[in-house]
């Protein structure tokens, strides 16, 4: 099993900043994928940006202002969000995919808001 614990998020103004934390721990063997998705009630869980085989991908309305990166010693994710914007507001859910049989987990998910 593998448990994915994130953190960071919060209530922050537009053009504020947040960190998100993503640390996964358990039988982690070798990671093909690991990357932040969102999700707000009543739509489907969207890509924000993901790591795949060291490279980074990011949906089209975040680039440039958010950046993924990643500690492989520490199996831990990170999500720097810049100029946040109201539509930028949901439940932020960490994703890891493992290499082999393509096992998937998600974390818990944090909530972020941004909102005056």
């Amino acid at each position: 099993q593998v448990q994915l614990a994130e953190s960071g998020g919060g209530l922050v103004q537009p053009g504020g900043s947040l960190r998100l934390s993503c640390a996964a721990s358990g039988n982690i063997f070798v990671i093909n994928q690991m990357g932040w998705y969102r999700q707000v009630p009543g739509k489907q869980r969207e890509l924000v940006a993901q790591i795949v085989r060291g490279s980074p991908v990011y949906g089209d309305s975040v680039k440039g202002r958010f950046v993924i990166s990643s500690i492989d010693s520490k199996n831990s994710l990170y999500l720097q969000m810049d100029n946040l914007k109201p539509e930028d507001t949901a439940i932020y859910y960490c994703r890891l995919v493992l290499a082999g049989v393509g096992e998937i987990y998600w974390g818990q998910g944090t909530q972020v808001t941004v909102s005056s």
